[in-house]
């Protein structure tokens, strides 16, 4: 009877879980779209600030002896990458968010994370329209493509962590049942 318990709780936390992650999923959209949302001038700002702020941590940590001229010079210059690497991070959230939330459904992985990289990219799209709205932005099918790409990563990554993690649990099952 112990065991049929603990198997049902554990369900019901999976089920916890994975709504948790659906509405999580939700709450990153409309952070997503709150981001898409500024005008160019904001968004820049922000980009501009954080990647100063990027590379001046990054000369206190490594101790380099780096003027704020070439600090900022630096920053200017990985600015772009920077800002296609936070999209990517953006979408490759949203995509794992939702490869849990879908996780409640019988499927495959590929099925799975097929699904959850198509819907964030699917996402990626109407937000590219929605830049269209907005003063000084534009909707690019490049950015929808960045964004799909960090979508699929993500999916991918999270996939290989949870495989990881589950084989060093089982190892550690085996060792553990070897040494009773």
């Amino acid at each position: 009877m112990g065991q049929d318990m603990r198997k049902a709780e554990e369900k019901f936390g999976m089920v916890l879980l994975r709504n948790l992650a659906g509405v999580l999923a939700i709450v990153w959209m409309c952070v997503i779209f709150a981001f898409s949302a500024q005008t160019k001038e904001e968004s820049g700002a922000v980009s501009e600030s954080f990647t100063y702020h990027m590379v001046s941590s990054t000369r206190t940590f490594f101790h380099l002896d780096l003027s704020d001229e070439r600090v900022k010079e630096i920053a200017d210059a990985i600015e772009g990458f920077i800002r296609k690497v936070a999209h990517m991070t953006e979408f490759g959230i949203l995509s794992v968010l939702l490869y849990i939330w879908i996780g409640q459904w019988e499927m495959g992985f590929l099925r799975r994370g097929g699904t959850a990289a198509a819907a964030a990219a699917i996402y990626a799209a109407t937000d590219e329209m929605h830049q269209l709205f907005v003063p000084g932005r534009s909707g690019r099918f490049s950015d929808v493509c960045i964004d799909s790409a960090g979508a699929l990563a993500g999916v991918l990554v999270f996939a290989l962590f949870v495989k990881l993690v589950k084989h060093v649990h089982g190892r550690k099952l085996k060792r553990a049942m070897r040494e009773e």
